[in-house]
């Protein structure tokens, strides 16, 4: 919806004709009068107020997808924004997060968390995007980055993506390596960039690995642990007869 300037000038003059009919007296029938106005009112907004039904369109079809954004799309989202101050209008992020990977007696086992062990054999990135119709049909370089606790670069992953109408969900060719790697717990972050431009910047949690645990235990119960009373040296004969002695004294 927007404005129509250019009839500004006849609904001027519109108005005032109205203005003086009321005021001359002409209209003395209120109903005539309330009529009047009623119709200059219509005319004002049927001519100064241009409706565009195609916008009211896309802009209930964006609120509609932002409705189902996952909360850790939000998130993210919210953290790229204030990082950036703007963000692409024609991509929405609808979720973004990690795929763990690990072998077990049973194949291999894959899940989505966002607490990832150092137990697991690796993780990949992910993320969700519903594309605008103005924005698709064209490639875009898409960026993964994972920085552990200290800020430091542990996994940067580009790939070409030819972007389509709708939603699209994008896994990364190549996963980080974890069993093998020495990495450090704690929170990590997951970026992700479009052309260059920040989309998203996700956290998550990297928990040590169960060898850590149970190394960070036996020195924690190394440390708590009790000395043991000092064994006391056996007396010598003379030493037991002086002490005799010394109690006989007494009494």
């Amino acid at each position: 919806m927007r404005i129509r300037r250019r009839n500004l000038a006849w609904l001027a003059i519109l108005g005032a004709l109205v203005m003086l009919a009321v005021l001359s007296g002409a209209a003395l029938n209120p109903a005539v009068t309330l009529a009047l106005l009623g119709m200059y009112a219509f005319a004002v907004a049927a001519s100064v107020l241009e409706f565009q039904p195609t916008q009211l369109l896309d802009r209930s079809r964006s609120s509609l997808t932002q409705m189902r954004m996952s909360a850790e799309a939000r998130e993210s989202v919210e953290r790229a924004r204030r990082r950036t101050g703007n963000l692409d209008n024609g991509l929405t992020v609808l979720d973004i997060g990690l795929i763990s990977s690990q072998s077990s007696s049973e194949g291999m086992v894959m899940r989505k968390s966002r607490s990832i062990s150092l137990d697991d054999d690796g993780v990949r990135p992910f993320i969700t995007l519903h594309v605008q119709p103005e924005r698709a049909d064209q490639q875009v370089l898409l960026r993964f980055e994972i920085l552990d606790s200290g800020g430091q670069a542990r996994y940067v992953h580009e790939m070409k993506t030819y972007l389509r109408d709708g939603e699209m969900n994008i896994l990364a060719d190549h996963h980080l390596p974890l069993a093998a790697a020495k990495l450090d717990a704690g929170e990590w972050d997951l970026r992700v960039f479009v052309d260059g431009a920040l989309q998203a910047a996700h956290t998550f949690t990297m928990t040590p690995s169960l060898r850590e645990r149970y190394r960070r235990f036996e020195d924690a119960r190394e440390n708590l642990s009790v000395p043991a009373p000092k064994e006391e040296e056996p007396l010598s004969l003379e030493e037991l007869l002086r002490s005799r002695n010394q109690q006989d004294r007494r009494e």
